[in-house]
């Protein structure tokens, strides 16, 4: 792309779907500057001087809208599945871990198992655990198998894994670095087992997955073995050939490095059927929704998805959201985002292919900060978030082809709509049949006061907090303002505020549930129990009174985040008492995943 002058910026700009400024939630007006706009300009155009002609399908004068489901009120148990504690994971949540939490689930009259992000990420780098920064949104994180039931595995005795296994267990916060190395341990004694010894079915099983994944997990399996020959570098830096090579060339690869590349499809295989193992004990329960999992906003630059797809991935920006009242410099998330262009090839190839990923385990998905599929708010690298502009994105045609995928997998979509929410951006996603995303916390009048139970929308997941927010008792107790100042972090909140707040919620949950004291987790269930609402989920850290918030937001060492372990083990879970009373309050309510 050839220089532009100042004078022919600002049309430049327009030209390639950027906003001419924003206000934050203060009212401010900010203006791009012009290095924001030109290297803005730069990612998106790879070099040409006008955006590349895209056909898009006509959008229907009727909009086809996402799979409803079968309209019940439903309610779901909401689990960061790493930070559940049993007495036989290996110091992280796992699959086998889920399929029990789904058959208790099930027993409660839940209709679902609201999760994190299951995206593979980085296991070399495990210490970097955010599920929301992800190396590939395509395949599954190897951290959540449960070894100990491979078929090939030769036991924790034989392993010789037992001791550090043990040690593991025993752990306060998730030791990742560790797990990650006794895990990737037992997982290759599993592919040796396999290689030697698998069964005709199992191997015929596998061939059958490596066959329908084709060239996606081609591209996956091969980066992770470049990855470790070319190791610490990232693939930006790897020799010429291996920066961007075409399926032939990866072909030649797998043949000359089949063993390395082989085991990476084997550990996806077992992810996937371990996954899937799931969600068919779901669907025996006559569990509506079954697995409802969260889809990450973007990936890593360093990740597989970049590589494998840098015609439809920007470099050289991130993503992230403009000052607001908890993060008042705004935020840089070090994502990076889909190019709105490229994006949109062969009937959002890109976009089919990442809904097909989430959503073939799932009765629902929740699409972290669906406003990105209106505007995204991107960051150049080097350049301060405050410094940030809006790219628009085809906003309706995507939401066509989400709706699309959500019918052919019969999966419900959520919408996480919280933020700067431009103006009918909420009516188009109703249109479109994606529900809206309520947090009780934020459901307040001007005065502080909570919003009665009608207010909330019935195409809508409701809950009280998310995984950035306070815990239930931690936001009673004010516990979280008081670790944010410790640790230099603004609360945002004065402690008049939150007295004021917690007044009211006293207040609303006195009047309207009644039944519960207003400090336990079970009055907030009883209250959004009667709400409209068709989903609500309630966290199982809430229901099991945790004080701390699992992540605080612009913090990176300052706090354990996404490190710590539930306090009580998944085997005493079915007789705590505030479980019963959370699911006797969602039973009161009528909600209910029997007809």
């Amino acid at each position: 792309m050839r220089q532009l002058t100042d004078n022919k910026l600002a049309e430049a700009a327009q030209r390639w779907g950027m906003e001419p400024g924003y206000h934050d939630i203060f009212g401010h007006w900010h203006t791009p500057n012009s290095e924001t706009l030109t290297r803005l300009i730069t990612a998106l155009s790879g070099g040409r001087d006008h955006p590349p002609h895209v056909d898009i399908v006509p959008l229907p004068a009727e909009p086809q809208r996402a799979f409803q489901g079968d309209g019940r009120r439903l309610w779901a148990l909401g689990v960061q599945l790493y930070a559940v504690r049993s007495h036989r994971n290996w110091g992280h949540g796992d699959f086998g871990d889920l399929l029990r939490l789904v058959v208790l689930a099930g027993a409660c009259g839940a209709g679902g198992i609201g999760l994190n992000p299951l995206h593979a990420l980085f296991l070399d780098r495990a210490d970097q655990a955010s599920p929301y920064a992800p190396n590939s949104r395509l395949y599954l994180n190897p951290l959540y198998i449960d070894v100990a039931a491979i078929a090939e595995f030769p036991g924790l005795a034989a392993s010789g894994l037992d001791k550090e296994v043990a040690a593991l267990c025993a752990c306060e916060l998730i030791a990742y670095a560790r797990v990650a190395t006794v895990k990737l341990a037992g997982l290759r004694l599993a592919y040796e087992g396999f290689r030697a010894g698998a069964t005709a079915e199992r191997r015929a099983d596998f061939e059958a997955y490596r066959e329908e994944q084709g060239e996606a997990l081609l591209r996956f399996a091969c980066f992770e073995a470049l990855r470790q020959k070319h190791a610490p570098k990232p693939w930006m830096e790897w020799p010429a050939p291996w920066r961007s090579p075409d399926r032939a060339q990866l072909e030649d690869f797998r043949r000359a490095h089949r063993e390395a590349c082989e085991f990476h499809e084997f550990v996806q295989w077992v992810a996937d059927r371990q996954l899937q193992a799931c969600k068919d004990e779901a669907n025996r329960l006559g569990m509506p929704i079954g697995l409802y999992v969260d889809l990450a906003v973007g990936i890593n630059p360093d990740g597989a998805d970049a590589w494998s797809r840098q015609d439809a991935i920007m470099a050289g920006v991130s993503v992230g959201a403009p000052p607001d009242e908890f993060n008042r410099g705004g935020q840089d998330w070090g994502l990076a985002p889909f190019n709105p262009f490229t994006v949109a090839e062969n009937d959002f190839a890109p976009m089919r292919q990442l809904m097909e990923a989430v959503m073939r385990h799932a009765g629902a998905i929740r699409i972290d900060h669906v406003l990105g599929l209106n505007r995204m708010f991107m960051i150049p690298h080097g350049c301060a978030a405050t410094d940030g502009a809006y790219v628009r994105f085809p906003f309706e045609p995507l939401l066509r082809v989400i709706a699309e995928e959500s019918h052919r997998f019969q999966c419900i979509v959520i919408g996480e709509d919280l933020g700067t929410v431009p103006e009918g951006f909420r009516e188009a996603l109703a249109r479109w049949g994606l529900w809206t995303y309520r947090v009780m916390m934020f459901e307040r009048e001007g005065d502080g006061r909570f919003r009665p139970p009608e207010w909330y929308p019935a195409e809508a997941l409701a809950t009280f907090n998310t995984h950035d927010l306070p815990s239930f008792r931690g936001w009673m107790e004010s516990h979280d303002l008081r670790v944010k100042r410790g640790i230099g972090v603004d609360p945002g909140e004065t402690d008049e505020a939150r007295s004021w707040g917690q007044q009211m919620l006293r207040t609303i949950l006195g009047e309207r549930a009644a039944a519960h004291p207003p400090d336990n987790i079970a009055a907030v269930a009883a209250f959004l129990g009667v709400t409209p609402t068709r989903l609500v989920v309630i966290a199982i850290e809430d229901i099991l009174g945790e004080i701390d918030q699992i992540n605080i937001p612009a913090t990176i060492d300052e706090h354990p985040n996404w490190q710590r372990r539930l306090a009580v083990p998944l085997e005493e879970l079915e007789d705590n008492p505030d479980l019963k009373r959370v699911a006797d309050a969602f039973a009161q309510a009528g909600r209910s995943a029997r007809p």
